[in-house]
């Protein structure tokens, strides 16, 4: 095993690598490119967004596979900052980097110069040289925290002092099986700016003009959206087929949050054959569920695109609809989620569940997972149960129930499709638990992905 010094660097071993700040601290990632800038909230990995391409932390330990690293990036910088924000690190244990390649053999360890005032430490980066990939030691403070972080790294930050738990999720699983923070991690805050897209064809005018005799509110376009969209009827045109996911493997959602457009909530629709934008509008509002989607006064952002091609001549539209994910929203996501549950159990007689931080990491790093890594299953793609997500997160509890879902766009429709249900609604109604943890998160195949972690 390696001792590192502050710039010292060494060879990285193929496959995944892990890296590991035990105590009071808070582990996150940026995932830049040579630039050294991120490219969109997608490029962030903190206790509230756990997973990305190619990256995934479940409490101190972050794990990086970097063939599987979106493309494009060659560096992912290892951030560390005390759990309580604001304290500085001067008053904590100094801490101690440990790297351990595949099957746990340590690597290296790296005990940087001992902090004082700084609130954040560039602890270490991972970055690629030529075929290879290295690991370097940094070591570097910022008295300035998060502000310098972003100064340095090209991102917008936008205050917000919300704590934020986690939030919310159908599939039913109860078995038995054998504390932690609440408080979101300071990079919640970071975020890239609404870049507003072109109105050419006159698309917005029409629906917001529609949404107005709805009385929902207009929305604004986005060019990450109009990408989003733009590719998706590319899509569907040259497989002549309409579809939610194209002929390439990738859903309309996936599209998506890789533009770095990170949702609360997503719509779309999907058609074939109106010649212009205002035959387009014309077709959703005639149907109900069209209808109803674009009149949703949960949507902030929409964008427009068709494709005439394919062996019929036909005209492939994709319209998207979404409102992003904000500072605190996972947070709100989660309460809204709990309240519904302790609604249904009041309504059965049933004492209310507590919120409890370690089942909401555990849930939220899942939902996580299951978004970006593009699988819906009780048991990981490692073969891991609820119960051993739990245990990883610090839960004690004896007995673990879990229930999951995809697709819901919000807290209301995906608890009522659990107690439609009757094996969810045995999870929900269960009088053994006694706490609860809520995941949530956008993307993968089927666009929102749930989890909603029981304990007694």
């Amino acid at each position: 095993m390696s001792e590192l010094v502050p710039g010292g660097n060494l060879p990285l071993p193929g496959g995944s690598v892990t890296v590991r700040v035990p105590g009071p601290f808070d582990v996150s990632a940026l995932i830049t490119d040579d630039s050294g800038k991120v490219r969109g909230d997608a490029d962030f990995v903190f206790y509230n967004q756990p997973s990305a391409s190619g990256a995934l932390l479940q409490g101190d330990a972050l794990t990086v596979d970097p063939p599987r690293l979106r493309p494009g990036a060659t560096r992912v910088t290892v951030v560390v900052s005390p759990a309580d924000p604001g304290t500085p690190l001067g008053r904590l244990p100094a801490p101690v980097l440990h790297v351990s390649g595949p099957g746990g053999r340590a690597v290296a360890r790296f005990a940087p110069p001992r902090p004082r005032q700084e609130t954040l430490l560039l602890l270490a980066e991972i970055y690629r040289r030529g075929e290879g990939w290295k690991l370097r030691a940094l070591g570097q403070g910022y008295a300035d925290g998060l502000a310098g972080l972003a100064r340095d790294f090209g991102v917008d930050v936008v205050e917000d002092a919300t704590p934020s738990p986690v939030a919310a999720a159908p599939s039913p699983i109860t078995p038995a099986g054998p504390a932690a923070r609440s408080t979101m991690h300071t990079l919640s805050a970071l975020t890239v700016p609404h870049v507003p897209a072109p109105d050419r064809d006159g698309f917005l005018g029409l629906v917001n003009s529609a949404r107005a005799s709805a009385g929902s509110p207009p929305v604004a376009l986005d060019a990450r959206l109009a990408s989003a969209a733009q590719a998706h009827a590319s899509a569907m045109a040259a497989a002549n087929q309409l579809g939610v996911e194209g002929r390439d493997g990738v859903s309309v959602y996936q599209r998506i949050t890789g533009t770095g457009y990170a949702y609360l909530t997503v719509g779309e629709h999907l058609v074939s054959g109106p010649r212009t934008p205002a035959d387009f509008v014309a077709y959703c509002l005639r149907t109900e569920q069209p209808r109803r989607t674009l009149h949703d006064p949960a949507f902030t952002h929409a964008a427009l695109a068709h494709v005439t091609g394919g062996r019929s001549g036909d005209t492939y539209w994709t319209a998207l609809w979404a409102r992003p994910l904000a500072p605190g929203d996972l947070s709100r996501t989660a309460t809204e989620v709990v309240d519904l549950t302790n609604r249904e159990r009041a309504r059965a007689g049933l004492r209310p569940l507590a919120v409890d931080p370690a089942l909401s990491t555990a849930a939220q790093a899942y939902s996580a997972d299951m978004a970006t890594r593009a699988f819906y299953s009780h048991t990981s793609p490692e073969g891991s149960q609820p119960w051993d997500r739990a245990a990883a997160a610090g839960s004690r509890m004896r007995s673990i129930g879990e229930n999951i879902a995809c697709g819901q766009r919000s807290p209301a429709e995906v608890v009522d499709g659990w107690m439609n249900s009757p094996g969810h609604r045995a999870n929900i109604l269960k009088r053994d638990f006694t706490h609860i943890g809520i995941g949530f998160a956008g993307g993968g195949p089927a666009g929102t992905y749930w989890t909603q972690l029981f304990g007694a």
